[in-house]
């Protein structure tokens, strides 16, 4: 059974920056804008701007802490994602397999060839 594939959702994983955000948000559980961009060489308007775009596609979720929002990674989302990314591997390793037979097949007929003549 295949997954199907949500772009939005491997766009906001596809950029580095908030790939590094996820990595550091899962480490240390939860963060502010403020606190990533302590630890990247973002400015923390540009984390705010990734952290939106992770947060519409529901990766993160935030919550009001003072002046500031903590945001964490959804972990069910994040499983999603990887059940995505499996079924894609999946599909691209029978893809190959299928390749690697045909040229198998083609190498073959050619060795056939050659051992005639």
């Amino acid at each position: 059974m295949s997954t199907a594939v949500d772009d939005d959702l491997w766009s906001a994983i596809g950029d580095p920056t908030r790939r590094r955000m996820l990595d550091l948000l899962l480490a240390e559980g939860d963060g502010t804008a403020t606190s990533l961009s302590a630890q990247l060489p973002v400015t923390r308007q540009a984390i705010a701007k990734h952290l939106g775009m992770l947060d519409r596609v529901g990766l993160v979720h935030a919550t009001p802490a003072g002046r500031e929002r903590r945001y964490r990674v959804d972990e069910a989302q994040l499983a999603r994602a990887v059940a995505q990314l499996s079924s894609v591997g999946a599909t691209w390793d029978a893809r190959l397999r299928r390749i690697k037979r045909i040229a198998e097949a083609i190498q073959h007929t050619k060795d056939q060839r050659d051992t005639q003549h």
